[in-house]
């Protein structure tokens, strides 16, 4: 049976759990398809990596580039979230993963860039052989009451200006 991890919170290291996840999948030989929503930038150490890790190991980016801000979404990015779903329901059919992580989706639905009743669908829709991660701040209750397994990651303390670490936080 498949499970729904899901990973909220205003704190950092949501992604660096679901990438945790598929490093070990990979590990096993397991087939890996991470699919990340509003993101575009390639200079990504998971993203990086995706050559070293075949055939377990697939990654897909469904932003525009430049981040604009939460506010400043439109259609373009609305496009390309639903570009990014239904790609996945398709990857689900064609490659059938062990892991299909779906990154940045709880920010997707709460910037309302994705509709809930669709993602649970699809989410109804996963072969039991597929387990699922979902991330994203602001995960809607609906996604919280699907999710068999929910972490949440609070932000305790970090540094006023901010940090960027190369093969930290990207």
């Amino acid at each position: 049976m498949g499970y729904i991890y899901l990973y909220t919170g205003t704190g950092g290291g949501k992604t660096a759990n679901a990438l945790g996840l598929a490093l070990r999948s990979v590990g096993h030989e397991r087939k890996v398809v991470i699919i990340q929503f509003l993101k575009w930038w390639k200079n990504t150490g998971e993203y990086k990596i995706r050559k070293k890790l075949q055939p377990f190991y697939e990654i897909y980016l469904f932003g525009r580039d430049g981040w604009i801000g939460l506010d400043n979404l439109g259609e373009e990015d609305r496009k390309l979230t639903k570009e990014g779903l239904e790609f996945a329901k398709k990857i689900v059919k064609e490659k059938k993963p062990h892991l299909l992580v779906l990154d940045e989706i709880n920010l997707a639905l709460h910037c309302r860039m994705l509709e809930i009743e669709e993602v649970l669908e699809f989410l109804d829709s996963i072969p039991d052989e597929t387990d699922v991660v979902l991330t994203g701040r602001y995960a809607p209750k609906k996604l919280i009451d699907r999710a068999d397994f929910v972490n949440e990651v609070k932000d305790i303390k970090h540094p006023e200006e901010m940090v960027t670490t190369k093969g930290i936080q990207y």
